[in-house]
């Protein structure tokens, strides 16, 4: 948030105002701030398939900061990936997707940070193992992954539908964790906006595909979830939780009602695979299982309870290739998130001490294959490795 001193800068200094709003969009409090830390001063880990990395230090200290920095070392980071030393960064930090964004417009988010107040934290980013420590990879890395260049707006389209392929595509990066990934963590060719899991959690399919993804909700019901983290349909916890919590909450209607434009066009052509045959075992168990410990609050007919309870139709974390999701959510429990427009943000329990790995299993597969959902079946061996994890806190 901006101090009273930096709103009245501000009324002469427009771009700082431009700055702090366009920061919001990019979501940068959620990894440069560390938990009860001063803002944007770093420190905070990010674990990544490779490792961790700690985002540094934002703040306009000479020292630690990013206050002895040059305008062009700004953009250069941003825009091309190169640090202030030269050194390469890591795509944790979307400069894949912030090389979209225009040198204007992070011309003002610096202008904003400039505002901060400087906080001395010395960061040690790189805390990957070796290989992956080595900078000297990402060279390649970039030659396969990585296409510089600002947003180019499609001259067929309408300015409504550019202004949202310029924040989903740019600030608000939803390809970082919505984009499917290769082994080398480079977006593969045919999975945009098409889902990934990470840090336990999926980011389902956001296209407008009807399966899986956003098809089926209009722009409204897209933009109240954004807005308010949740609508008819879902409730947003975990890393979205965050996103909607730190971001999407604050940003103008008719942004978000942008983006939603631009992404409900990006249908692939999803198709529904075929369904578990509901005599199965696993089938049959998780009917019971689902009826004794999940209707409840999600319905007989999985529709949840509206803008409290998320249903389970239809829903794209449900519906993933990965249960991952689904699984964690059972086993560890869920907190939907607060937001100014929607204070009051429901929780599910853990049913961790009550079901054991072949329960989990089998309710899981009943909700992927019930009121007309399709997935593949969730095992045993799949419950357990996310049990472990949690364990793990991981």
């Amino acid at each position: 948030m901006l101090s009273a001193a930096a709103h009245a800068d501000s009324a002469f200094f427009p771009d700082i105002e431009k700055g702090r709003y366009l920061t919001t969009v990019g979501d940068c409090t959620a990894c440069h701030t560390s938990e009860h830390g001063p803002v944007m001063a770093g420190g905070k880990a990010i674990e990544t398939p490779f490792g961790k990395l700690v985002a540094p230090n934002l703040t306009p200290d000479r020292e630690t900061g990013i206050g002895a920095w040059t305008d062009e070392q700004f953009v250069q980071a941003l825009q091309k990936g190169v640090g202030h030393h030269g050194e390469l960064l890591y795509g944790a930090f979307p400069y894949t997707a912030y090389t979209k964004v225009k040198r204007e417009d992070l011309l003002a988010i610096r202008a904003y940070l400039a505002t901060l107040p400087p906080v001395h934290n010395k960061v040690v980013a790189n805390q990957l193992p070796f290989p992956f420590n080595v900078r000297t990879s990402l060279y390649g890395w970039n030659m396969m992954f990585f296409k510089e260049g600002e947003y180019k707006p499609d001259p067929g389209k309408s300015a409504e539908w550019n202004r949202g392929a310029y924040l989903a595509e740019g600030l608000a990066h939803c390809g970082t964790c919505h984009n499917s990934k290769n082994l080398l963590g480079g977006d593969t060719a045919d999975g945009h906006l098409q889902g990934y899991t990470l840090q336990g959690w999926v980011a389902p399919t956001i296209t407008g595909d009807a399966y899986r993804g956003v098809g089926g909700w209009s722009n409204a019901e897209l933009v109240e979830y954004l807005k308010t983290g949740r609508n008819r349909f879902s409730a947003a916890s975990g890393p979205m939780g965050e996103v909607v919590m730190h971001s999407t909450q604050f940003m103008k209607h008719e942004d978000l009602n942008a983006i939603a434009t631009y992404i409900k066009s990006l249908d692939t052509g999803l198709k529904s695979p075929k369904s578990v045959d509901s005599k199965t075992q696993a089938m049959v168990a998780g009917k019971a299982l689902y009826a004794d410990n999940c209707s409840a609050c999600h319905m007989a007919n999985g529709e949840g309870v509206e803008k409290i309870f998320p249903s389970l139709r239809n829903a794209g974390a449900v519906l993933a290739d990965d249960p991952a999701t689904v699984l964690r959510v059972v086993l560890e429990g869920a907190q939907a998130v607060a937001t100014d427009a929607a204070p009051t943000g429901p929780s599910m329990p853990s049913f961790a001490w009550r079901l054991d790995d072949s329960q989990v299993a089998a309710v899981a597969t009943y909700i992927r294959n019930t009121w007309d959902n399709a997935a593949p079946a969730v095992t045993a061996d799949q419950a357990r490795a996310v049990r472990e994890d949690l364990a793990a806190g991981h």
